[in-house]
C-alpha cells in the first residue's frame, strides 16, 4: 500500500517512541502546530500564552533587492540596462530588507501541559536574553524524528503524484498536520 502521509495513530506511536520529554514535546509540537522545524526550534518561552492557549511564531526572513546605482530603480537578476534611467548596469546595489511575519495558533491542553512540565523541569536554555524552549539544532531535530520512526518501524512516505519516496521527517509531520486539518474542515459538523 502506498502511503502519502502519516496517520494520527502513527504520529501517536512516533511520540510514544520518544526517549525523553524534549523529544516527545518536539514531535508533539511539529505534528499539532504544522510549523516548520526551524520555527519550532525558535519558540521562546515568551511566545507561549498559557492563558489564551496559543503559540506565536515570529519568522524573520531577509529579502534581497537589486537596485540601479544611479537612480535606485529596482532591477531583475539579469538586467543589463536600468528601466528607470536607461544606463547600462555593470554593478548593482544590493539592498537587504528584513521582513517579519508572525502567526499564532491555538494549542490543545495536552500539549500545553507537556510544555509546562518541560519548562518546570528547567529544560529551556537562555541565549541573548531569550529563553528558548529547545536548545538543539535543526539536524538533531531531524535525527530525533528519524530515530523514533525507526523504533516503531513506520514505513516510508510515497508522494502519489511524483512517486518520490521520503523518510519520516519533521516536514512529513507538517504535511500530516495539513492533511488532517483539511479532513477535519471537510467533516460535516454533527449537532
Amino acid at each position: 500500500m502506498r502511503k502519502a502521509y502519516l496517520e494520527p495513530t502513527e504520529i501517536e506511536a512516533l511520540e510514544g517512541a520518544a526517549k525523553c520529554l524534549r523529544d516527545k514535546l518536539l514531535i508533539r509540537l511539529l505534528s499539532h502546530l504544522g510549523y516548520r522545524v526551524s520555527e519550532v526550534l525558535g519558540i521562546k518561552v515568551s511566545d507561549i500564552d498559557f492563558d489564551r492557549g496559543t503559540v506565536t511564531i515570529k519568522h524573520l526572513k531577509t529579502r534581497t533587492r537589486l537596485a540601479c546605482p544611479k537612480c535606485t530603480t529596482r532591477l531583475s537578476k539579469i538586467s543589463r540596462f536600468c528601466p528607470g534611467c536607461g544606463v547600462e548596469v555593470q554593478q548593482v546595489v544590493i539592498r537587504e530588507k528584513e521582513h517579519l511575519k508572525q502567526r499564532s495558533l491555538p494549542v490543545d491542553q495536552g500539549s500545553l501541559d507537556l510544555v509546562s512540565e518541560y519548562i518546570m523541569e528547567s529544560r529551556t536554555e537562555s541565549e541573548n536574553g531569550n529563553e528558548f524552549l529547545f536548545c538543539i539544532k535543526r539536524h538533531r531535530a531531524w535525527q530525533i524524528v528519524k530515530d523514533c520512526a525507526a523504533k516503531v518501524e513506520l514505513p516510508k512516505i510515497i508522494n502519489g503524484e511524483t512517486g518520490r519516496v521520503n523518510n519520516v521527517s519533521p516536514h512529513r509531520l507538517r504535511d500530516a498536520f495539513a492533511v488532517h486539518a483539511v479532513r477535519l474542515a471537510m467533516t460535516p459538523a454533527t449537532v
